[in-house]
Parts: structure tokens; sequence; C-alpha cells
């Protein structure tokens, strides 16, 4: 069975500065392309004022930027592989469509709309008049993001861990400072206002949500498999899964934590390794 990339608070981040090169992109390509148009239409004597390319290219652009961030929930859901099965090439076939159909008309009620606010016509469905010549752009668009994206995020689980990422962790308990080296630490759980960070033998409360640890270990392999508890990756060496969904972990203290089947993916996947296998 193929597992979903779950995505961590690092992961998270990588999206949004994924995204963010993929709209840097479409803008430079959407000021040539205005340029472009201005300078054909004047030339085969039907020039246009410059607001018009203007709204059509954005329109694009502004929809197609909508749309990326269900493109990337999909490829998570559906990575792509290269041994079988192949099932996700009808997913993605079907999402490609659907993206298509998705921009074409929602490009179309957006340009409608600027054109009203200025006492002009657009048709609000007229671009589904050269769907066929859209779909070809944004096929190649949706299989450049398809291919793209798990490149990224396998660079990105390559990358050093960050210098600023804590290597040793200070905590306090009580009046005591405690300094704990991460990779020391099994097991994160939270406990009303605080969290009790997991070592061999010993646990040590810290004033901090788990939301907060989460954030802060993403770096160093912990995933969330309970709404209240993180685990180190590095520490498991046996996952279980029962017949409701959820889960056993035993780790390499010889601690057995139940985890939730929703987190499930997060402790099998390996960032990008779609393939990753299940126990």
């Amino acid at each position: 069975m193929q597992e979903p990339i779950r995505a961590g608070a690092g992961d998270r981040r990588g999206d949004l500065l994924f995204t963010a090169l993929i709209v840097l992109a479409a803008g430079c390509v959407i000021i040539v392309d205005i340029f472009s148009i201005l300078h054909d239409r004047a030339r085969f004597g039907r020039p246009v004022p410059w607001w018009e390319p203007a709204v059509w290219e954005l329109s694009s652009g502004l929809v197609l930027t909508g749309l990326l961030p269900g493109v990337l929930w999909l490829i998570r859901r559906a990575p792509p592989r290269l041994s079988p099965p192949f099932g996700w090439v009808v997913v993605h076939i079907a999402g490609g469509l659907t993206f298509s159909l998705a921009h074409v008309v929602a490009m179309g009620l957006l340009r409608s709309g600027v054109y009203a606010s200025v006492g002009r016509v657009y048709h609000p469905l007229g671009p589904l008049a050269d769907w066929p010549y859209e779909l070809r752009k944004d096929l190649l668009i949706y299989a450049g993001i398809v291919g793209l994206y798990p490149l990224w995020r396998t660079l990105r689980a390559l990358r050093p861990a960050s210098s600023t990422a804590p290597e040793v962790l200070e905590v306090r308990d009580g009046a005591r400072r405690v300094f704990l080296p991460v990779a020391d630490i099994l097991w994160v759980e939270a406990a009303g206002n605080y969290v009790e960070l997991h070592t061999p033998g010993v646990g040590v409360l810290h004033r901090a949500s788990l939301t907060q640890m989460e954030r802060r270990l993403a770096d160093h392999g912990f995933v969330r498999i309970h709404r209240s508890r993180l685990v180190n990756r590095a520490a498991v060496v046996q996952v279980e899964t029962r017949s409701s969904g959820d889960f056993a972990i035993r780790l390499t203290s010889g601690e057995t934590l139940t985890g939730s089947r929703r987190f499930r993916a997060g402790v099998l996947s390996r960032a990008l390794d779609p393939a990753a296998a299940p126990d």
C-alpha cells in the first residue's frame, strides 16, 4: 500500500517557499507575456490598451496561484513513484483535467468582473471556447509541478540541519535548568501547561505546548503520533498497526507507545520516499 506524504512543520515552510518561487517565476512570465501581446497586437494592426492583456495574464496567474495548494495536497496524497502500482498516474490525469477546467472557468469569471467594473463586457465562459488550447498549457504546468515538487522535497530532506536548530535543548524543570541533548530525547508528551521530555530512565517537565515543541524539534526527526505525543523517529524500532488503524510503537528503550491512525503516515514515511513500506 502506498502511504501519502504527511507535511510536518518543516515541510510546510518548504511548501511556502516552493509556492513563493513558483509565483515569482509566474510573475516574470506574466510580465513578458503582457509586453509580447501588446507588441504583437500593434504589429498586426489590432492594438489594445495595456490594461486588457494585464487583466488577461494576471487573472490567469492569480487563479493558478490559488489552485497550487490543492495540487500540492494531491501530490502528497498520490506521490509519483517509478515502481508499480501506477495508480498515481490516473489520479494526476484526473487532477490535471480538473486543474485546467477550474483555471479556465475561474479566470473567465475574474475577467468578466473586471471588465464590468469599467463598463466593458467579457463573457465569463468565453475562455471555455479555447479550452483545448488552454488545456495543453495547463497540463504542461501541472506536469511540471508534479515533477518539480517531489524533487524539491527530496532536496530539502537532504539539506543539512539548520545551524540554528538546537542540538542541546535548554529546559527548566522547576527551579533547575536542564540541558538535554536532542538526540537523547525519545518522545515528548503533553502534560497540561507543560510537556514531559522522555529520555532513557528520565522524564523532564518543561513549560511549553506540544505544538511549540513540535515546531522546535521538527528538523530533528520528531513526528506527531497522537494529539498529545511526539516521537523521535530515530528511536522507533517497530510499528504495529491494529485493526482499528491505530498503531503501537516500540522504542529503543523498550517502551511501547500508542499512536492515532491519522498520524501513522508521518512515522512510516521518509520525507520524500513514497515507497516507504508500511509495517
